[in-house]
Formats: structure tokens, sequence, C-alpha cells
């Protein structure tokens, strides 16, 4: 008697799991947990591409920044200016002639004649 309790209860204790194991397949290949998968599989992909865009853009800045410096270097950009800008001319946009104090002293090489360019 005691065997038939014992493989009564294992067979009740095997149909109560492969019934568990089955209805959470069931649950799992339901379109609405079929698509809630799908776009939490799409929202990992889409966060570890993020990333590594990110980090490839960070690279490239920081690569641009360092070959920059190496250009700066070798133009000498980077190079301490020993001699002072000279002062900035400010010119008179309208020439008054009769007005000594707006006449320019700066002599242009522009030459009024449009013949000469042709």
């Amino acid at each position: 008697m005691f065997r038939r309790t014992f493989w009564f209860g294992t067979g009740v204790a095997a149909g109560v799991w492969a019934t568990t194991k089955v209805n959470r397949k069931l649950k799992q290949l339901t379109p609405d947990s079929l698509a809630a998968a799908a776009a939490n599989k799409a929202l990992d992909a889409g966060t570890r591409l993020k990333d590594r865009a990110v980090g490839f853009a960070l690279d490239v800045r920081e690569n641009m920044a360092q070959r920059e410096a190496e250009l700066d270097d070798a133009l000498g950009l980077n190079a301490p200016v020993d001699r002072e800008l000279p002062a900035l001319r400010h010119h008179a946009a309208i020439e008054n002639r009769n007005d000594p104090k707006s006449v320019v002293d700066v002599q242009t090489t522009y030459s009024h004649n449009r013949n000469e360019d042709h």
C-alpha cells in the first residue's frame, strides 16, 4: 500500500510540474508576450548601439583634438608671438574734400579706370 501511495504522489507531482511548465510556455507564446519580448530586445539592442556610438564619437573627438594639436605644432601656430600687431586703421567711408579733418591720408593703389582690368 505504501508503494501505491508513493507512486500516486509522484504522478501527481509530475502532473502538476508538467502542467505548470506547459502553461508558462503557452503564456510566453501569446502575441502580446512575443511583442513585449521583441520590444525589450530591440530596446536593449538600441541602448547597446547608442553606447557604442557615443564611445566612438568620444574617441573621434579625442583623436581629432590630438591631431589638431600636432598640426598646430607642425605649422608653428602654438609658438609665442614676439612682435606686436600693427594698430588698426580707420578709413572714412565718404571723404569730404572740403573738410581737412576728414581727408584720408592713406594712398590707395586702386585706379578708378574701369578699362584697366580688361
